[in-house]
């Protein structure tokens, strides 16, 4: 048993038999003790004053005399204003790091313990390659859904691909004037790329038919509203819900290109998913629930036959739901996508939303008309809100082409790894596929490590080469010492030196920051899960990391003076290297054995 969860078991038997009161182990706060006081561990005397009928520093002195009699851990004890400072036996540890520190999946929680829970990520629109944000999205996801899963929720993994609409319209129309039959093969690009490129030739055409209005003597807003390029789109967009054979066949064509170039920037991410909704099915479904709420009286039809909710009491506004001649909004969709997923999955304690902050707004009209609809996951559902990635030049557009695009990043991320590894001689005597496995690998974890380790609801600068640094809190210094671990390890096996059956030497206090780290993974996984925040995983494996460098300095670790001193280091290292491995698993960062 974790010592926190042993001294609140010890605590609440101790407590019972110096007062008569029984009170749950749950009650009994813990905490680590703080560093100007001496002790490892806190009891919080407070709360429990009032079960015991005496005051809290009396309290905490017959509760501290009771576990220093004890059997257990507990040696020593101080009193300060009702704080109940404990002093833990130095060869617990050493127990410990045999014992529990050393199961396989230390840090996690039994499969399927907890609900399920769906967690959506990605959602990517078809007339565009994935991008900058979309890395964050992507990654803040997958994270989320690992972190969950070893909470002990069972996760579905999903994104809703925004297929339908007039934002692939605009590619479409772009295409058919431009193209001249251009296909992913002929241009020798990705197909999502391909389709990004029609989508801006769009946006170029468009505004300089709105100009050359504009020059005519139009205003510019009924300019942007007349020119043909945005009349043609819209007429695309009539034609594809009208089911019109051409206009379908091409735009399942264009997304079949734009669907096979997102598989391998996924690929390259190292991310997945379960399933796949696609919003020109889930669209249907959402108009067909909310004509049901109308009949039932949960929504209102204004006079020109738009349906719409009111939200008043609920201190938010009235949405629209249905437009006047009966077609889907934004809303309609997200309405059938969660129905239909709770109804793929009922069991489905919750869904996961992982999409920036500039619709938190929207997610909470959305929780409050499934409420309305009669679902009480409802109020479970949560929305992953996370602040923009910012570059030194400015924002990102679309329509203007000047998105940092996902893939060139990424490539990008490999070629400053490639540049530093050569420039340490770190790649000798390797082949051209090891060496691009190399810097692949350290490439995306630095690039993974530096946007999950911000806090989600944060905005944030995002530096390519102050990420692939080797020192300070970045991806690469992480990897660096993990194979320095492993490495010590491997030399230790080669010289006929096996883990010890036991440990005969107590931890001192060098090795405290150490251990604690290790002994703080349960904790850190559980409240990462509840909040949905993998900057504190990510935080952790730094600050553990930072923990064995530091030892590790000062410290020989195979010629350590004597054999019991060596045999804990070695332990100690085997630890730090299974516990740092999970949390980066956790954070999509595969960590390798040499680099």
């Amino acid at each position: 048993m974790r010592l926190d969860l042993l001294l609140q078991s010890e605590a609440a038997a101790a407590f019972e038999h110096c007062f008569g009161t029984a009170i749950a182990p749950d009650q009994f706060s813990v905490q680590m003790t703080r560093k100007e006081f001496a002790g490892d561990r806190t009891i919080v005397c407070f709360p429990l004053a009032r079960h015991s009928k005496l005051a809290p520093d009396a309290t905490a002195e017959r509760l501290g005399e009771a576990l220093v009699a004890g059997e257990g851990p507990v040696v020593g004890f101080n009193v300060v204003k009702g704080f109940l400072n404990l002093e833990i036996q130095a060869s617990y540890w050493s127990e410990w790091l045999m014992a529990e520190a050393a199961v396989e999946d230390y840090g996690r929680q039994p499969a399927d313990s907890a609900p399920r829970v769906m967690v959506e990520y990605s959602s990517p629109n078809t007339n565009k390659p994935l991008h900058l944000g979309h890395l964050r999205n992507n990654f803040l996801g997958h994270s989320v859904s690992r972190i969950l899963e070893a909470a002990g929720h069972s996760v579905t993994k999903v994104q809703i691909v925004n297929d339908r609409g007039i934002h692939i319209c605009k590619s479409m129309v772009a295409w058919r004037k431009f193209g001249q039959g251009e296909t992913p093969e002929t241009a020798g690009m990705k197909g999502d790329k391909l389709v990004g490129k029609y989508y801006v030739a769009f946006d170029q055409a468009f505004k300089k038919e709105a100009a050359d209005l504009i020059a005519a003597g139009m205003d510019k807003e009924k300019a942007e509203k007349e020119a043909p390029m945005i009349l043609e789109a819209q007429e695309t967009l009539r034609l594809w819900e009208q089911g019109d054979a051409d206009t379908v066949g091409l735009w399942r064509t264009m997304n079949s290109w734009v669907y096979a170039g997102f598989e391998h920037t996924y690929r390259t991410m190292g991310v997945e998913f379960d399933k796949l909704y696609y919003e020109s099915d889930t669209y249907l479904i959402g108009r067909d629930h909310v004509l049901d709420g109308l009949q039932r009286g949960v929504f209102e039809q204004t006079e020109d036959g738009a349906v719409w909710v009111d939200l008043t009491e609920d201190g938010l506004d009235r949405k629209l739901l249905l437009r006047g001649d009966g077609t889907a909004v934004y809303m309609t969709q997200d309405i059938g996508t969660a129905l239909l997923r709770f109804q793929d999955y009922p069991d489905l304690d919750r869904q996961v939303y992982t999409v920036g902050n500039e619709q938190e707004y929207h997610f909470k009209v959305l929780f409050l008309v499934l409420g309305k609809l009669g679902f009480p996951q409802a109020e479970r559902c949560h929305h992953l809100s996370y602040g923009m990635v910012e570059l030194p030049e400015g924002k990102m557009k679309s329509r203007e082409g000047t998105v940092v695009d996902a893939d060139d990043l990424m490539e990008e991320m490999f070629g400053i790894a490639r540049e530093i590894a050569q420039e340490a001689g770190k790649l000798d005597g390797l082949d051209d596929t090891a060496q691009r496995e190399v810097f692949e690998r350290v490439g995306l974890s630095a690039l993974k490590y530096f946007l999950l380790k911000v806090d989600p609801k944060k905005n944030m600068m995002f530096d390519p080469k102050a990420s692939i640094d080797f020192y300070g809190n970045t991806g690469p210094f992480i990897l660096f010492n993990y194979v320095r671990g492993r490495s010590i390890l491997r030399k230790a096996q080669a010289e006929g030196l096996d883990m010890p059956a036991s440990l005969t030497m107590a931890a001192g206090a060098d090795e405290m920051e150490l251990i604690e780290g290790i002994h703080a993974l349960p904790d850190v996984i559980a409240e990462s899960a509840s909040t949905y925040n993998p900057s504190l995983v990510a935080n952790w494996c730094y600050d553990l990391t930072k923990a064995f460098s530091s030892y590790y300095q000062d410290h020989p670790i195979l010629a350590a003076e004597d054999a019991a001193t060596r045999d804990f280091r070695l332990v100690m290292t085997a630890r730090f290297t299974h516990s740092l491995k999970t949390g980066m698993h956790l954070l999509g960062i595969a960590l390798p054995e040499r680099m």
